[in-house]
This record gives structure tokens, C-alpha cells and sequence, in this order.
């Protein structure tokens, strides 16, 4: 599968036209501020319904406007054409066509990857950015993880409005609804726990492999720290129960796999915080590379690559390896700016656009 052309009409600065990507490779060079990242947003907008910056949907309409849209032809898919579109405040997906409900649906449609400066947030940043990482990648291949995460969400949202709204001890009717939210936390709760330790396991196998073949370093792994240290229902509500005095304080559910965690380690203790900058920053993009090889173990498929900026921060040494480690793939776009050596890795066959004032050229 890949992806034949994009053709997009107000979104950000990009220029209202149908652009041709039928290439296994193709570069997209141009200063800082001329449409490459956001030519890179609106793909995986259509894969996935939504920004990899974490912008709200009526964000990416262009200055001025208020409505948008972005279209998607395929290659070597069962479906030929995604449209998505913003209008009146409200975001519509077809699929051939066709209206979907659920933007899950796109999941097995259009997969893409993104590689992206702002993936250091999965070394660096908080320990939410680390789950969305990992929820991320299992969701990639197990679409009824989502339905997992969404079924906890909401049952957690419908307990913490109680515990922000209400007073401990509660009344007794309050204490029913509190023990059927707590049922439903645990169980769904259990479940996400099992495909989180599973999927952090299986990760760490690939990624430490990765990591010492690129740097030279061993013993690097990832763990997944459940924030239940119980693991069964029974207990996991007594537990509850027991901290439901402090919940009512801090008018938030203090516990469960909303604060997970997963750490980087080297020989069993935490690497992350004591790595150098170019450390953290390979960390980051072999993150993406293992995700890719997590994703075609259980597939067999190759997700579309969409690699915005991250050569520009490699030594020329580490820039070769990283390129040497990259995954099968069906497809890849690179962002570059004028001065870097793109040239280099340029084959007979690669697409090569200028980008400047949100239009793609062939130079």
C-alpha cells in the first residue's frame, strides 16, 4: 500500500492542488516555514484523523479560513480514495466514498509513521507522552486495543466527575454508583495492564537489538511499570476502597493505568535521565524504527514513512547507520532544508519537490 497523490484544499499554507507521490522515495527540500511539515501533517491527518502536533482540528485550516479538507488516493490497497473534511466546525471521513463514524476505521487503512523532532517528548517529556507512545504502537496492529483505552477513559471520566463533585464519606447512593464505576475500572483496567506489559516485552526485545547495532551499546531496554500492583479484581477493588478518602480529596482517581509508566533502562536501571543529548535523541528515532518492525512482525505489512527533519540533528557517522537500520517500507517521504546533503541519498528513481510557499515543485 501506498500513497498515489494528495490533493488538499485550505489546509495550513499549502497550496489548493493535487500533488503526484507515486515514488518509493521522495524528498520534499525547502527553507523552514514553507509547507514541508505541514505537507507531512495532512498525510497522516488522512491516516489518522487527526495532527501529529496535537493541533485541534480547526487549527489546521488556513489563516482566514475556517473549513478544510485533504484527499488521499491509494496504490495496491483494497480501498482507492480517503477524504477528510472540516466544515461548520464539525469533521466528516469517507472512505471510497463512503461516510465513516469512527476514525479507528483508517487504522488498516492508511498506516503511516511519522518521524518527527517532537518524538524526544518520548525520552524526555512526561509520562503521558511515553503512554500515547506505547498505546500508539499497539493500536497500530490490535484496533480493539482503542475500543479498550475508550471503554477506560470513560468509565474513569464518570468516576472522577463524582469525586470532584461530591464529599467523602459519600451518601450510600453515591457509595453504589462508586462500587459499579469501580467493577467496571478494574476489569477494563486488567486488560489494558496484560497488553501493555505484553507489548512493552516484545518491544524491548526489538529495541535493544536496534540500539546496540546502531551505537555499540548494550542492555538497553524498555519496562512498563503498572501503576496496580495488584492483579486481581478482588484486590484491585479493596484497593480502591481504600484510597477512595484520598480520591475524594484530590477530586481525581490517584491510581491506575491513567499514570502508568515505562522507563528506558540499561542493565535493569533508568538510562534516560543520565543519557547525553545525542543519546536521548537516538533513543527517539529508533523508538519510531522499532514501532515500525513491532507493526510488520504482525502484520506483515509496510507502513508509509513520514521523516520530518530527523536526519538534520544525526552526525554524518550515525545519519548512515540510522539509514542502514531503516525497516522495509512501502514508501518515504523525507523533509530536508537547501544546504543538506540530500543529494547523497538520492537514487535514479527518487521524487524530488521543491517546497516553497506551500507549493510543491519539481525543480
Amino acid at each position: 500500500m501506498g500513497f498515489a497523490s494528495l490533493r488538499t484544499a485550505a489546509f495550513r499554507n499549502l497550496a489548493d492542488e493535487e500533488v503526484d507521490l507515486r515514488g518509493k522515495d521522495i524528498f520534499l527540500v525547502g527553507e523552514n516555514g514553507q509547507g514541508k511539515s505541514n505537507f507531512l501533517e495532512a498525510l497522516y491527518f488522512c491516516s489518522y484523523g487527526s495532527s501529529f502536533r496535537g493541533a485541534r482540528d480547526r487549527d489546521l485550516a488556513r489563516s482566514g479560513e475556517k473549513d478544510f479538507s485533504a484527499a488521499l488516493r491509494l496504490e495496491g490497497s483494497l480501498h482507492e480514495t480517503v477524504n477528510l473534511s472540516y466544515r461548520d466546525g464539525k469533521k466528516a471521513i469517507h472512505l471510497d466514498g463512503k461516510q465513516i463514524e469512527d476514525r479507528k476505521d483508517l487504522l488498516q487503512v492508511a498506516p503511516s509513521v511519522i518521524f518527527s523532532p517532537d518524538d524526544m517528548d518520548f525520552v524526555s517529556g512526561s509520562p503521558e507522552r511515553r503512554r500515547w507512545f506505547f498505546d500508539q504502537t499497539r493500536s497500530l496492529w490490535d484496533p480493539l486495543y482503542l475500543e479498550d483505552l475508550r471503554r477506560y477513559r470513560q468509565v474513569l471520566k464518570n468516576r472522577n466527575a463524582i469525586l470532584r463533585g461530591g464529599v467523602y464519606p459519600p451518601n450510600p447512593e453515591v457509595s453504589a454508583t462508586l462500587e459499579a464505576l469501580d467493577l467496571q475500572l478494574v476489569r477494563y483496567g486488567l486488560e489494558l495492564s496484560t497488553k501493555r506489559q505484553e507489548t512493552a516485552a516484545q518491544f524491548s526485545l526489538v529495541f535493544e537489538s536496534l540500539y546496540r547495532e546502531i551505537s555499540g551499546l548494550g542492555g538497553i531496554g524498555v519496562q512498563y511499570r503498572p501503576s496496580w500492583k495488584a492483579n486481581t479484581v478482588p484486590e484491585l477493588l479493596r484497593h480502591l476502597e481504600e484510597r477512595r478518602g484520598s480520591d475524594f480529596t484530590m477530586g481525581s482517581s490517584m491510581s491506575g493505568p491513567h499514570r502508568d509508566r515505562y522507563l528506558f533502562t540499561r542493565e535493569e536501571r533508568e538510562f534516560s535521565p543520565q543519557a547525553s543529548t545525542g543519546q536521548r535523541r537516538l533513543l527517539a528515532l529508533l523508538l519510531r524504527i522499532a514501532q515500525i518492525r513491532s507493526y510488520r512482525e504482525r502484520t506483515g505489512k509496510n507502513p508509509v514513512l513520514l521523516l520530518d527533519d530527523v536526519l538534520l540533528e544525526l552526525d554524518p557517522a550515525k545519519r548512515e547507520k540510522f539509514l542502514s537500520v531503516m525497516p522495509d517500507y512501502e514508501q518515504a517521504l523525507y523533509t530536508f532544508l537547501p544546504g543538506e546533503p540530500y543529494e547523497r541519498y538520492r537514487s535514479s528513481d527518487t521524487m524530488l519537490y521543491h517546497v516553497e510557499s506551500g507549493r510543491l515543485r519539481v525543480p
